[in-house]
């Protein structure tokens, strides 16, 4: 006799909610393999190619067969991790040695969780800002933490409600998770921001991570500072940087951490059970990117600037209301009257079922995102432009059955 077998989940699963860019990328995909052309500023997937000398050199290096075997450093290559300590000291001013205080990793998504394994678990709080990009706060979910969510508002209300947290938690938090320039709402730090946060790191025993993925996605001449330029953040907290943005090797996955000793000496221990490393090859390449391509990323960014450009304009000539932002690769947009009403994801379904274009709904970095839409500036900018005519068409249409009574903005739809 026979019994029906059943899959029994971890726990841990019950506090993952089903992951909205997943559910927006299955219908992009199901669209296009329908034959439909899905015009993409949804997902940050850079689509202009690596620099040509780094992509070259991997070829190069990839027909050495020995190349093919486990890195022998899981850590990261010696001399790429001597690259991005130069890279510091170059950029920042940041004094690393290129040994115990850097470690690469594959993309700093995976860092971000495996580090969170090595110093969160239960019982432990986390700060998180808030919308926040998923990982920031599921990595420690995860790790068995609890998040808590600070407003992301001016630098005194973020600074404030940072003190009251520590002031009125037992025990108190024990990590704060920053992202600047921050991804999806584009909102920038000061330097004399991270000069209180290490302030208040120090005086609550307080770890503090940066993720730093758009370091160099800047515009209007704005340079994004680093935490760790600032005097006592390496005492306190680490950096990630990642590869995929500035240099367009988001598939490549190949980032770093760089900060304290302590903190990453823990992501080492959790990466020597996960994983053996990076490919040779791609770590190889990663060193001619971060030693010849300064003037690639100049130009990158200058791309992004201009499609920045053409995609706000083109929605300020639609009615919205757009912040420019000084950097990253994403407009954060707030989805105006009437149509706010019907919610983020409905939506982005919505554009993606009628104008073929897909946007990140803002529900998915949290309810502080519900309202906002988040745009990629990754395709080029005929594509863009026509994004925006089949948008504007779509929420002609949708006007027109609003007027005739047949659509409903609030609920779902009849």
């Amino acid at each position: 006799m026979s019994t029906e077998f059943k899959v029994k989940f971890a726990e841990r699963m019950n506090q993952l909610p089903p992951y909205l860019f997943g559910m927006i990328n299955k219908m992009k995909m199901e669209k296009r393999w329908q034959g439909d052309d899905v015009i993409d500023l949804g997902m940050g997937n850079p689509m202009d190619p690596a620099p040509n000398t780094v992509t070259e050199k991997l070829c190069e290096v990839a027909a050495d067969p020995k190349i093919h075997r486990y890195p022998t450093i899981a850590g990261g290559m010696k001399n790429l991790k001597r690259e991005i300590a130069l890279y510091y000291k170059r950029n920042y001013n940041v004094p690393l040695t290129g040994a115990d205080d850097v470690i690469c990793t594959i993309g700093s998504k995976e860092g971000i969780s495996h580090m969170c394994l090595a110093l969160l678990g239960p019982g432990d709080t986390v700060l998180v800002p808030a919308p926040a990009f998923p990982i920031h706060v599921y990595a420690a979910v995860i790790a068995g933490a609890n998040v808590l969510r600070i407003n992301l508002g001016s630098e005194d209300e973020f600074l404030s409600q940072l003190v009251t947290m520590c002031k009125s938690l037992y025990p108190g938090p024990k990590l704060l998770m920053l992202n600047f320039p921050h991804n999806p709402t584009g909102i920038l730090a000061s330097r004399e921001l991270f000069v209180e946060v290490v302030k208040y790191a120090k005086r609550y025993g307080l770890m503090v991570i940066n993720d730093f993925a758009y370091a160099k996605i800047t515009f209007d001449d704005y340079v994004a500072p680093s935490f760790l330029e600032v005097d006592g953040a390496l005492d306190v907290g680490v950096e990630f940087g990642s590869f995929s943005k500035s240099y367009n090797m988001a598939g490549w996955r190949l980032g770093y951490c760089v900060g304290n000793e302590q903190i990453i000496e823990g992501l080492a221990k959790i990466k020597g059970y996960y994983d053996y490393g990076i490919f040779s090859a791609i770590q190889i390449a990663g060193i001619v990117a971060m030693r010849d391509c300064d003037a690639d990323i100049t130009v990158q960014a200058a791309a992004y600037q201009h499609r920045r450009d053409v995609l706000c304009q083109g929605l300020v000539r639609m009615g919205w209301e757009v912040d420019i932002p000084k950097a990253g690769m994403f407009l954060w947009v707030k989805i105006p009257e009437p149509y706010i009403r019907m919610g983020s994801v409905r939506f982005a379904v919505e554009m993606m079922n009628r104008a073929n274009v897909a946007v990140a709904p803002g529900a998915g970095f949290g309810e502080e995102g519900d309202g906002y839409l988040r745009l990629a500036l990754v395709e080029n900018d005929n594509r863009i432009r026509q994004a925006l005519k089949q948008m504007r068409q779509s929420l002609k249409e949708i006007d027109q059955e609003i007027e005739e009574g047949t659509f409903k903005l609030e609920g779902e739809p009849s």
